[in-house]
């Protein structure tokens, strides 16, 4: 009995140091994402974030910090798959909402623009800038026209429940401006 207790116990102080340092291994890496993310050098920041939810993919913040970076980056792809899943763990944060639908929309602009294309097996990526004629409008096909529709009404939709979950949020009129805006693209695109 004395022997089983002593290995339980042994096996209890290992787990529990065991997650400590992973803990502790999180907040190091989150910290140092945030001196990058000070300095400007988003690359950096997201891989320290990502080494981070490699770790523990539990932790909102890091979801949301990754997702913030990727926003400052310009990568509203990957920005807008990490603020859906910092809602999963947090589902009303009437911030991520406002974030994530500002995220939706700019994904649609850059299909729209051509900065982000439909590759042959129907996935979303960023081209390389030597790919893109900014001289030329990027005529869309069909199935990118349905990608800037579906992240437009998520947009709409995501705005909508920030101003649901923070009815007396100071930029209350200008989210209502752009979900009218989006919603009247909408409407112009369809006639």
């Amino acid at each position: 009995m004395k022997k089983t207790l002593l290995i339980v116990s042994i096996l209890l102080v290992a787990v529990i140091s065991t997650a400590c340092i992973n803990n502790f291994a999180v907040r190091d890496l989150n910290n140092k994402a945030q001196l990058y993310m000070q300095k400007g050098d988003y690359s950096q920041a997201i891989e320290r974030l990502k080494s981070s939810l490699d770790l523990d993919s539990s932790v909102y913040e890091t979801h949301y910090n990754l997702a913030v970076a990727y926003t400052k980056a310009e990568d509203y792809l990957n920005a807008s798959a990490e603020y859906e899943k910092a809602l999963e763990i947090k589902p009303n944060e009437a911030d991520v909402f406002y974030s994530l639908a500002t995220a939706q929309n700019n994904l649609a602009v850059d299909i729209e623009q051509g900065r982000v294309r439909l590759s042959v097996d129907g996935q979303l990526y960023k081209p390389k800038a030597e790919e893109i004629d900014f001289d030329k409008k990027h005529e869309m096909n069909d199935k990118e026209q349905e990608f800037v529709a579906e992240y437009k009404n998520a947009a709409v939709t995501n705005y909508k429940k920030y101003l649901e979950l923070s009815p007396n949020a100071a930029d209350k009129d200008e989210v209502e401006k752009q979900i009218e805006v989006l919603t009247n693209t909408d409407k112009k695109d369809e006639e």
